[in-house]
């Protein structure tokens, strides 16, 4: 993952939190999470995130023994309730993190018993919901998952904040929940989140 400009990003700094969305790397190691965690951890202290398909497992392991990832989680912060999801549905190209759609499932399911549901919840997953903006890569095919689709429809969370398919900066809904892939923060795109009156809103920026 490469940073950018990413301290100047308005108010990073006093977030409540950052979340990260997965692919921390390109296929790279421990180490390699490391320097980009460092880089964020020394602008907040607040850091949550997730392992994408391009990050080798040992970045998981390593969000892991920080006590930052979100994978197959849920965590209430702040009121707001957090469920995880890492990695991808299986790719053509056999990248190193890859589930299959029950196996999502099931993530899904765990993380979201963990916090028993309690409301307003934004859905952190690496991979986007079939069939949506978020989830097109160059040639206009949808790649996304069907379980996290069908999560989406059948619990609604709030937000459902996403990456993997780089190309595909987008915002869409499933129903009431809103959808959110910011592309590379290379390129100077992220997500804010406001929690205001217990209602979550969401938009891209810049």
């Amino acid at each position: 993952m490469e940073l950018g400009n990413a301290g100047n990003i308005p108010g990073i700094a006093a977030a409540d939190f950052i979340i990260v969305t997965g692919d921390i790397t390109n296929y790279g190691s421990r180490e390699d999470a490391q320097k980009v965690l460092d880089q964020l951890l020394a602008i907040n202290s607040n850091v949550l995130g997730l392992h994408g398909n391009l990050d080798q497992p040992e970045v998981g392991t390593y969000l892991e023994d920080l006590g930052l990832s979100l994978h197959g989680r849920g965590r209430v912060i702040n009121g707001i309730g957090l469920v995880g999801l890492g990695g991808s549905n299986f790719t053509p190209f056999n990248t190193p993190c890859e589930f299959s759609e029950p196996e999502l499932a099931a993530l899904l399911t765990r993380g979201y018993e963990q916090i028993d549901g309690k409301p307003p919840i934004i859905l952190v997953s690496h991979t986007p919901p079939s069939q949506t903006k978020t989830d097109r890569i160059k040639s206009g095919a949808h790649v996304g998952s069907t379980a996290v689709r069908q999560f989406i429809e059948q619990k609604q969370p709030a937000l459902c904040l996403t990456g993997h398919i780089h190309e595909s900066k987008a915002v869409d809904r499933i129903g009431r929940t809103m959808l959110l892939n910011p592309g590379m923060i290379k390129n100077g795109s992220y997500i804010e989140v406001t929690l205001i009156n217990g209602e979550l809103t969401a938009c891209l920026k810049p």
